[in-house]
């Protein structure tokens, strides 16, 4: 099977200064300086002197301003396309140590800047940074720190590889982060809030015709900019959207053996970690919730000096070899696999210094670049039924040299090798520049982003961690948890990506993971990940003990449907309050308490306000033109996410599919109505409708017709 390279990082200058973009149907004319150009309320204007503007209109009038120290040399303006969208160009050169060649680049249809940078010769990475850009100074700001897991931080220092997010009390804000050349980017923030986007002083020389690009994006709202921000990147890397039930990981309950799990380095030694595993899935089976895939954690390959599946020392060592311990498999992988007839996740860690791989393959530090150990470590998982690569130790044992070309060489050519043989990856312990290169790798569909066994204290770091993993097109990964804990079980489903718990054998909360998956084992979860409001984050910002309010929603055609999320954080009880029309829940809307089963009308425009303590979940549904609030299955946490009611729409009558699992017979939906409606089923049936006069309640149960899907009408 061909395997794919990927590119190196230094990219020689190619259409219109910028790689990997194609210009389509582009114009260009000579400009006498200064040049000015403008699109999406975005003006950008480049002086004779060298000095440059960019000026915003919206979110706010905003002026950042800069210069490269020297006068400019040449200058054109541009027109054309790329996979952002339509944009409006200044190209200019100059020359300081070396001749240099620069760009601007504003969209028509999104509020982007993409700033270019490219050397005509070698030379040693010195000089002004292109852009250095004088800023606002607003309120707040947001990055995340160069450690495990990319950890958020509010008004801290700003980590070289890291997005930095300004914003104001209004949430209007701005975002900028390196666009290529990730591992080794250097982003700085002065204390004057003079902002600088240049390469590691670690990267000495730049070779000839070198290009480093840079983004900056504005938004209305503090998620829209990171929506605008993450968009832009995904575009300029190829990466598409990922659906939320891409493959089994994404789209079926999984069982994790990782650390926090009951089958962490242990197993019932009366069966076996293979046999124990297999009862494992067994169980859930027979309890009525299938598993759709199993994780198998760093104990099922051998590791360390001792080349054992225990491993040695503090933390066990690195890879000996990437293949199954032959005392816990002695028929290997592939047969226990085919005996478990899951398919499989498999962690893996960095390479062993006592590891043989050193002598066989090409290395950078402690992990491998050379193509051909991917594509034989791939074709193995392939052969072996496992359907995605977890990368863990990224941000420690598991890093490449910084330099120009080995950490692409070890992401790329494990990205390519992966995609040939139709393997996704995950990412774990990821430093922000791992989560930003992402957007080059279609098949990297999920990261971590918080430490190890997900619980109450991870909690922060995983809703303001998921939002820039989101952004970049990586469903965000809770880690592992047992399926009695309630809270943890509602917001790895409101995640949007997987769900997966390390119950030990007959330990399973089914009443629990019933309402988080269907009798089949597909998890019924929103439409987008769950993120922090925009008015947390001034909040937060302002005050650390803020409480938290995190929503998604769940789309049917226009018709949305919210969900959200709220805890205290000051170790007591706050209070909490948000806009469901904020969250695109237009109009009037019922706000529903899940675990207390009692709602509230907010009128259109109105504000939801409640106390809340160790977590409260509430279903936010559009009053239609019927005035019913339909709130959907009854018994799932996402009562109306796409798995269940698979269409919905209300034009004075409410109107739903509801999609049903072979195995199960019945559902039981509920809604609000000023009185008892009336509901009616074209396919399957629908029973006595039941209607508290009090709270404006109603149940129905609904059974299939024989495509497994009901039809109903609910007026």
């Amino acid at each position: 099977m061909n395997k794919r390279t990927p590119p190196r990082i230094a990219i020689p200058m190619a259409a219109l200064l910028v790689t990997g973009i194609a210009w389509t149907g582009g114009t260009a004319s000579a400009q006498t300086a200064p040049a000015t150009i403008a699109a999406s309320g975005i003006t950008a204007t480049v002086a004779a002197d060298g000095s440059y503007q960019i000026h915003t209109t919206q979110p706010a009038a905003w002026t950042f301003t800069g210069s490269v120290g020297h006068p400019v040399t040449s200058q054109s303006s541009a027109s054309g396309s790329d996979a952002v969208g339509a944009y409006q160009e200044v190209d200019f050169a100059y020359t300081d140590s070396v001749r240099r060649t620069a760009s601007i680049r504003v969209y028509q249809n999104t509020p982007v800047v993409l700033f270019s940078s490219t050397n005509q010769s070698s030379t040693a990475n010195t000089g002004t940074a292109f852009p250095t850009l004088n800023a606002p100074a607003l309120s707040y700001h947001e990055s995340f720190q160069d450690a495990a897991w990319a950890p958020y931080q509010f008004n801290g220092s700003v980590a070289h590889d890291s997005p930095l997010l300004t914003f104001d009390t209004q949430n209007h804000g701005y975002l900028m982060s390196a666009a290529d050349n990730f591992a080794v980017a250097n982003l700085t923030r002065s204390s004057s809030n003079t902002l600088a986007a240049g390469i590691v002083s670690g990267v000495s020389t730049l070779p000839a015709n070198f290009t480093h690009r840079t983004v900056l994006t504005f938004g209305n709202g503090v998620n829209d900019t990171y929506t605008n921000w993450g968009s832009a990147l995904m575009a300029l890397g190829g990466k598409h959207p990922i659906p939320n039930d891409a493959n089994a990981t994404l789209n079926k309950l999984g069982y994790w053996t990782d650390n926090g799990a009951t089958y962490y380095y242990k197993y019932d030694t009366s069966k076996g970690y293979a046999g124990t595993l297999t009862s494992v899935a067994q169980d859930f089976a027979a309890r009525g919730i299938p598993l759709g895939y199993m994780q198998l954690d760093s104990w099922w390959y051998p590791k360390g000096s001792s080349n054992s599946w225990q491993g040695n020392g503090t933390n066990r060592g690195g890879e000996y070899t990437y293949r199954a311990a032959s005392d816990l498999f002695p028929g290997g992988l592939a047969a226990f696999q085919h005996q478990l007839n899951l398919p499989l996740i498999t962690h893996a860690r960095w390479i062993d210094p006592s590891s043989p791989y050193r002598q066989q393959y090409s290395m950078s530090g402690d992990v491998v670049t050379d193509s051909s150990f991917w594509n034989s470590t791939m074709s193995y998982l392939a052969s072996s039924g496992v359907v995605t690569y977890e990368q863990d130790w990224l941000s420690a044992n598991a890093q490449p040299h910084y330099n120009l070309n080995d950490p692409n060489a070890f992401l790329g050519n494990m990205a390519h090798s992966a995609a040939a043989d139709n393997i996704t990856l995950q990412y774990c312990m990821a430093l922000p520049w791992n989560e930003l290169q992402g957007t080059q790798y279609q098949n990297l569909q999920t990261t971590r982003v918080n430490l190890d066994r997900f619980d109450r204290s991870k909690w922060d770091t995983f809703l303001f961690d998921s939002r820039m993993a989101s952004a970049l097109g990586e469903w965000p990964w809770t880690d592992v948890f047992m399926s009695t804990e309630t809270n943890n079980l509602v917001l790895s489903t409101l995640s949007g990506g997987m769900v997966g718990v390390g119950d030990a054998i007959g330990k399973e909360s089914v009443s629990n993971l019933a309402k988080s998956v269907r009798g089949d084992g597909v998890i019924v979860k929103p439409d987008a990940s769950l993120v922090p409001l925009d008015s947390v984050y001034p909040a937060v910002a302002h005050n650390s003990s803020a409480p938290m309010v995190a929503g998604t929603y769940s789309d049917h055609n226009g018709l949305r449907d919210g969900y959200v999320f709220a805890y205290a954080r000051n170790n007591g009880s706050q209070s909490v309050s948000f806009s469901p029309n904020s969250q695109g829940v237009g109009g009037a809307t019922y706000v529903y308490n899940y675990f207390t089963g009692a709602g509230k009308v907010v009128p259109a425009g109105g504000t939801f306000t409640d106390t809340v303590s160790s977590g409260s979940y509430y279903v936010v549904a559009p009053v239609g033109q019927s005035g019913i609030a339909f709130l959907g299955d009854a018994g799932k946490f996402v009562s109306l996410g796409g798995k269940r009611v698979s269409q919905l729409s209300d034009n004075g009558t409410v109107h739903a599919t509801v999609t049903f699992a072979a195995s199960e017979k019945s559902v039981t939906l509920h809604g609000y109505a000023p009185s008892a409606p009336q509901v009616t089923a074209t396919d399957g049936t629908a029973g006595a409708v039941s209607y508290n006069a009090s709270t404006h309640l109603f149940t129905v149960s609904v059974s299939p017709g024989g495509d497994h899907n009901a039809v109903i009408a609910v007026s």
